[in-house]
């Protein structure tokens, strides 16, 4: 039995671990995930500005969250998301955004692969990151990526967004 579609945050992230000690905790990891989600939906793209959209947002994320100790700093998102299981957050999000659209009643998706900027690090001989993206293109929203293995292509780890996004592929197509 499929379970309905819902767009809740919270429910999708839930089965994350908090890594976090107990006595170490003033956020709940649900609030510190929402809150990131909608800053970087927003263009947020480092702690710092996820913190400074928390702040200049803190009136609305009070009345939808349970924000005890107000917005959490950039120190704590950046503590937060560097215990996390990154492979799990990985797997919810492709979740939460497959619910996404089945809740907009499916669309295209467009697959598309780039290579990170400043990614290249020629003094310690690390190459290039590239990355294959898949794109809602009615909802404009990165459903999920992958990264492309080492001495590999594009090709290659297209089937690997495809199963992460629980999206049925074919050779053909």
């Amino acid at each position: 039995m499929k379970l309905r579609p819902t767009a809740s945050i919270v429910e999708h992230f839930a089965s994350i671990p908090d890594p976090r000690m107990d006595r170490r905790k003033r956020h709940k990891l649900s609030d510190i995930f929402f809150i990131t989600l909608c800053a970087v939906i927003c263009g947020a793209d480092d702690w710092a500005s996820i913190e400074q959209f928390g702040r200049a947002k803190e009136k609305w994320f009070t009345r939808v969250l349970d924000l005890k100790h107000g917005i959490p700093s950039h120190d704590t998102f950046g503590r937060v998301f560097a215990l996390i299981d990154t492979q799990k957050f990985s797997e919810c999000f492709s979740r939460w955004v497959a619910d996404l659209c089945d809740l907009s009643e499916g669309e295209i998706i467009a697959i598309d692969g780039k290579c990170l900027r400043r990614s290249l690090d020629s003094a310690s001989d690390k190459a290039a990151i590239y990355m294959v993206s898949a794109w809602a293109t009615k909802n404009q929203l990165v459903l999920g990526q992958q990264r492309v293995d080492d001495k590999s292509n594009e090709i290659t780890a297209i089937p690997k967004l495809l199963m992460q996004l629980n999206i049925p592929h074919s050779a053909k197509t």
